[in-house]
């Protein structure tokens, strides 16, 4: 339902859509809210789609009241659907660890809470590999002045999350939190990834 963005389809029919649609890879990421983060990787190049949704806890079937209330160990992510050939693991990871504060263990701003957290739930041992290594490389770096503490974890079940919260900045970009958190980080990405922008942005 949420695979390709308005806008993004190009109609393709029998083996070249299969062939692209096999090479297509999936990163999972958390970096506070999942509307801030699904926002800004919606206009990242080769980025087919991008799921709001809940994983790293235990609680199956998760709703958002339930993880509103910090219990269920699950975070808040998004699910980024993306074309390996047009945009790389590692530089949706320069974009992640860019546009939110990896810093701060278990919030974002005023959003406080485990499910809140930063974090990298990997695909593969490529995806693990590859996200190891660029989480030193950053720390090591002077981008941020305090240890990085974002988690690396394998992917267990990604549940979705409710219909509303999915593309909820493009559909409630006059809403209080759109217009105060996730605009400035928009406007950000704008300014430090012009190379990175998809082309209808």
């Amino acid at each position: 339902m949420y695979l390709f963005r308005l806008g993004k389809l190009q109609i393709k029919t029998g083996k070249e859509m299969n062939m692209t649609l096999d090479r297509l890879e999936k990163a999972t990421l958390g970096a506070g809210c999942f509307w801030c983060v699904e926002a800004v990787f919606q206009r990242l190049k080769g980025v087919k789609g991008v799921v709001s949704g809940y994983t790293g806890g235990k609680v199956p079937n998760p709703t958002y009241r339930e993880i509103c209330s910090g219990l269920t160990g699950h975070a808040e992510v998004a699910q980024i659907t993306f074309d390996p050939e047009e945009v790389s693991f590692e530089q949706i990871l320069e974009v992640f660890w860019r546009t939110h504060d990896p810093t701060t263990l278990n919030r974002q701003g005023a959003d406080v809470g485990t499910q809140y957290r930063s974090a990298i739930f990997y695909h593969d041992d490529a995806q693990k590999e590859i996200a190891e290594a660029s989480k030193s490389k950053t720390d090591a770096s002077d981008l941020w002045a305090n240890p990085i503490v974002t988690e690396i974890s394998p992917l267990p079940k990604f549940y979705v999350a409710e219909d509303y919260h999915q593309n909820y900045y493009n559909e409630n970009p006059g809403q209080t939190y759109c217009s105060l958190v996730i605009a400035p980080k928009l406007a950000k990405f704008f300014r430090d990834f012009k190379h990175l922008v998809a082309e209808e942005n």
